[in-house]
């Protein structure tokens, strides 16, 4: 069965910068939309940003101008640039697809401290 595979998280400095992918783990024919969510301790899972395959993208208020999803359809993976990291950012972010029942990844943990 075809997962989707995250790579890129860990332990950031306020201010400093991340870069998140994602990729399925075997092949498939093309996906819509992908995303990027993010859960905190004790609180639920939110969308941050989004992305079709043409290139639309929607973002959570709070992570606009700072955060930036792109994709590269050939090998259906998605990334997410995170720069100007805050405290208020850590959480454990995960890759979504627009797949058949939808797609997860496991989970890649970031966490904004000094």
């Amino acid at each position: 069965q075809v997962q989707l595979v995250e790579s890129g998280g860990g332990l950031v400095q306020p201010g400093g910068s991340l870069r998140l992918s994602c990729a399925p783990s075997g092949s498939i024919f093309s996906i819509n939309r992908m995303a990027w969510y993010r859960q905190a301790p004790g609180k639920e899972r939110e969308l941050v940003a989004r992305i079709t395959r043409f290139g639309n993208t929607y973002y959570l208020d709070s992570v606009k101008g700072r955060f930036t999803i792109s994709r590269d359809n050939a090998k259906n993976a998605v990334y997410l640039q995170m720069n100007s990291l805050k405290p208020e950012d850590t959480a454990v972010y995960y890759c979504y697809a627009e797949y058949a029942e939808g797609l997860w990844g496991q989970g890649t943990q970031v966490t904004v401290s000094s």
